[in-house]
């Protein structure tokens, strides 16, 4: 790979932004793409270049059609936060983690966000809006509130409404749901903004325990990750 084109590749790594690298197997000509833009001296067609999209989309690497190109995809890390360090949260990080999730787990009452709860796990006891400010939030990220209380979780939502986040949960039923969409249209989110918001969180399975809560989280989770599109609109539409 020429040195610019790798220097390119490892500032959008750093900076979490997806990339993706073409090589012409009969040249060994490449080109690059990262964000929005495309470098190197490969140049594609439309439909080579809507390929590559598709490759990012569902992140997978491999032989392009036609087999004269392979796409290398490269894509931020998934991640999971988790407002709450609550019971739903005990089931719903492991199994998160065993889907490839790094996970973080937001709460400021320190008597619910100890080490005893969640071993081994990232533990941020500020309150939500701080903790996503200094985490960063990308494409790659979901977040899932679960406190019930709207001091907690109103900010961490107001927050993933400002990003690109592929999944935003919050749990609740209905009814809160309802009252979770008078707060937030007061703060000025839309309709159509609220609407990313899956409220209650997770499919509906009729899950009754906090294990079977996490498990139809983490469906939907996946299901917003492979179904729905992952990357922002002027990144599929370049």
């Amino acid at each position: 790979m020429q040195r610019a084109l790798l220097q390119s590749l490892l500032e959008a790594k750093a900076a979490k932004t997806p990339a993706a690298v073409v090589t012409e197997l009969a040249s060994g000509a490449q080109t690059l793409l990262t964000g929005e833009d495309w470098q190197g001296d490969l140049e594609l067609t439309a439909a080579q270049r809507q390929a590559v999209l598709d490759a990012l989309a569902v992140d997978r690497s491999g032989l392009l059609p036609g087999d004269s190109l392979f796409v290398q995809v490269h894509l931020p890390p998934l991640r999971l936060i988790v407002v709450g360090a609550v019971h739903i949260s005990q089931a719903l990080v492991p199994m998160a983690q065993l889907c490839g999730y790094d996970t973080v787990v937001v709460d400021p009452r320190r008597a619910w966000a100890t080490e005893e709860r969640f071993p081994g796990v990232t533990l941020l006891r500020d309150w939500p809006d701080d903790a996503l400010e200094t985490l960063g939030l990308d494409l790659r990220t979901a977040v899932v509130t679960l406190t019930h209380d709207p001091k907690l979780d109103d900010p961490a939502l107001l927050a993933a409404l400002a990003s690109d986040v592929f999944y935003i949960g919050a749990l609740g039923s209905k009814r809160t749901h309802a009252k979770r969409w008078e707060r937030l249209s007061a703060e000025g989110i839309s309709a159509e903004a609220f609407a990313r918001i899956h409220g209650p969180a997770g499919l509906a399975i009729g899950a009754k325990s906090p294990a079977e809560i996490a498990v139809s989280v983490v469906a939907q989770m996946t299901e917003a990750l492979r179904n729905g599109p992952p990357l922002p609109a002027a990144v599929r539409a370049a």
